[in-house]
């Protein structure tokens, strides 16, 4: 095992492949695509820019793009509903097995990580756009052993 999940996923090469993968699907899907009618390529770089944060790697995602109030801001006004929140989590596994496969370990903490942070997500989700978050505080960072701060 790695250092870090950042380093065991490939880098930031290994999540834009993961990102790319998962969001061939999302775009394909009936249940989600009308949720990401105004993706652009752009948001595939900077989920990969996140999670590469999230994950140990470098913090470009706080110094370039806002941080983790500009993620939570991102979901604002979308009504996530928990039809959504499965179907991405199912297609984040299947886009997991695709690009990282045979790794049952390193799947299972990346679901983890995606099973918390896909609810905050929905739950931020429910306030208007223009809701006054506070400040989240920074952006957390996960490992194998979940949450780290």
């Amino acid at each position: 095992m790695s250092s870090s999940l950042y380093d065991d996923v490939g880098g930031l090469d290994g999540l834009r492949r993961l990102s790319g993968a998962f969001y061939d699907r999302v775009l394909a899907d009936e249940v989600l695509a009308p949720v990401f009618a105004h993706f652009t390529p752009t948001h595939l770089d900077h989920v990969a820019v996140w999670l590469g944060e999230v994950f140990g790697g470098p913090a470009d995602f706080s110094a370039h793009l806002g941080g983790h109030q500009a993620l939570l801001r991102s979901h604002l006004g979308l009504g996530i509903r928990d039809e959504h929140r499965q179907r991405w989590l199912d297609l984040m596994a299947d886009a997991i097995g695709e690009v990282l496969p045979a790794r049952p370990e390193l799947a299972t903490t990346l679901m983890e990580y995606f099973e918390w942070g896909t609810a905050i997500a929905q739950e931020v989700s429910q306030d208007p756009v223009g809701t006054d978050l506070g400040d989240p505080g920074a952006t957390p960072r996960w490992g194998y052993q979940g949450l780290v701060h």
